[in-house]
């Protein structure tokens, strides 16, 4: 088993732990205020990470932090699995047809655009908020999942296989999911594992200018820009946020490369 894939699973495996039993139990309230013991340092009794500058528990904040991320990313790559990949055997099953054409061509609309720009547009339009945060980066992994369905997919159509298939008379639909599908799975789980990385860069991203989950919902992108300015004060309230976004991420990209690894035949037969 790679390494990249324990230390990736390790570092996520954390990460989703964190979140679940912030669901059930935080050291303490996030939404309870107590300016009386603002900017605690790390380490101090009662506070193991030190507190904000309202006097909020920064590991409950982390922990809550956490659930939001997660969650925003899941159900936002859920959203382009669920799309995109119909979409993408669909285009492939057509193969260049007039369907095909009509689905690359709304796909490089959307990819015309960053991604975060778009976030900001429909979240500006729609209102700040987590569910229109989940929508905006949902929207995104549309056509990128599309793309790796119809690029899986177009390879596998021409193989004798699936010629058999047709010849039984099986239609593109049945075929697409008896035959294409399970096939490229192993693209999609990869995929889904670096557009998961992403949805928690968005989803900061989109905190950090006010446009992701609102107060009193904690967000580690929102708490590193109440930090910005405590730095100098108190660098622990921002360095914290900033250190579960990267071990996150990093844990996540690790994982997907050592998924690569363990589930593309070509790179197994090349060890």
């Amino acid at each position: 088993m790679p390494v990249s894939l324990i230390v990736g699973g390790v570092l996520s495996l954390i990460v989703l732990l964190a979140a679940l039993l912030s669901l059930i139990w935080t050291p303490h309230s996030v939404e309870t205020l107590a300016v009386a013991a603002k900017l605690k340092p790390i380490g101090t009794p009662g506070y193991l990470l030190g507190t904000d500058q309202l006097g909020r528990d920064i590991l409950s904040m982390l922990m809550v932090g956490a659930r939001t991320s997660v969650s925003v990313a899941l159900i936002a790559v859920g959203i382009g699995v669920v799309i995109g990949v119909p979409l993408g055997l669909a285009a492939a099953s057509s193969r260049g047809g007039l369907l095909d054409e009509a689905i690359m061509r709304g796909n490089d609309v959307i990819f015309a655009f960053p991604s975060l720009v778009i976030a900001i547009l429909i979240t500006a339009v729609l209102g700040p908020s987590a569910v229109n945060a989940i929508l905006a980066i949902g929207i995104f992994n549309i056509p990128v999942f599309a793309r790796v369905a119809r690029g899986g997919a177009l390879s596998l159509w021409t193989l004798d296989y699936v010629r058999a298939a047709q010849v039984a008379g099986k239609g593109r639909a049945r075929i697409s999911l008896e035959h294409i599908l399970p096939n490229i799975l192993n693209l999609l789980i990869v995929q889904a594992t670096i557009q998961f990385s992403l949805g928690i860069l968005a989803e900061a991203g989109l905190s950090y200018v006010g446009l992701g989950a609102q107060p009193p919902i904690p967000s580690w992108g929102r708490m590193l820009a109440e930090a910005q300015t405590l730095v100098a004060l108190a660098p622990h309230v921002a360095i914290l946020p900033g250190l579960a976004i990267v071990v996150t991420v990093l844990g996540l990209n690790l994982m997907g490369d050592g998924l690569r690894d363990v589930l593309d035949p070509r790179l197994r037969q090349s060890r």
